[in-house]
C-alpha cells in the first residue's frame, strides 16, 4: 500500500493515503519529497507531531522546521527565509498558520514541490475534531498549481 502512495505522488497525482496508526503515513510523502527539488510543506494540527516529526527527521540528517505558536516572530520569519533560501526540505506548520499574512507573503517566494495534509480527517465538518481553518488549504493550494498534494 505504502508503495502505491509513493508511486502516485511521485507521478504527480493528487493523492489520498489512507493508513492505519503506525502504518508508515509519513514515509509516503517523505521519500517523494525527498526525490524532488523544492520544499514539503506538511500542514498538521498538533505541535507535539510537528516536533516528533522534525526531530525524526533531522536525526536523519534531513533539515526539517516546525513553525508553530511557541516561537517569536523574529524566529518564524527566519525560518520561513531559510526555507527559500534551500536550507530546509520540509516545514511543518499547523492549518491556522496557513492564513496568517506573513506565510502568505513569503509563499509567493517558496519552491514548493509537495504539499502535505496530515490528519486530512480534520477537515470534515462532521467530526468532532473539526478545524475551520483546513478549509483555508484550498485556498493556498490556488497558489501552488504545479505542486502535488497528499492527505
Amino acid at each position: 500500500m505504502q508503495l502505491d502512495i509513493i508511486q502516485s505522488v511521485g507521478e504527480g497525482r493528487d493523492t489520498l493515503g489512507l493508513l492505519p496508526t503506525g502504518g508508515g503515513k509519513s514515509l509516503t510523502f517523505q521519500v517523494p519529497a525527498l526525490a524532488q527539488s523544492g520544499i514539503c510543506l506538511v500542514v498538521t494540527p498538533l505541535i507535539a507531531l510537528m516536533k516528533d516529526q522534525v526531530e525524526h527527521l533531522n536525526r536523519k540528517g534531513i533539515k526539517a522546521y516546525a513553525i508553530h505558536s511557541g516561537l517569536n516572530y523574529g524566529e518564524i520569519e527566519r525560518a520561513y527565509d531559510n526555507c527559500i533560501f534551500g536550507d530546509y526540505k520540509f516545514m511543518y506548520l499547523s492549518p491556522e498558520r496557513l492564513s496568517t499574512r506573513l506565510f502568505l507573503e513569503k509563499l509567493a517566494h517558496l519552491k514548493v514541490s509537495l504539499l502535505a495534509i496530515d490528519e486530512a480527517h480534520c477537515i470534515s465538518q462532521w467530526g468532532y475534531d473539526f478545524r475551520p481553518s483546513y478549509l483555508k488549504i484550498a485556498d493556498v493550494r490556488e497558489h501552488l498549481p504545479v505542486c502535488r498534494c497528499w492527505h
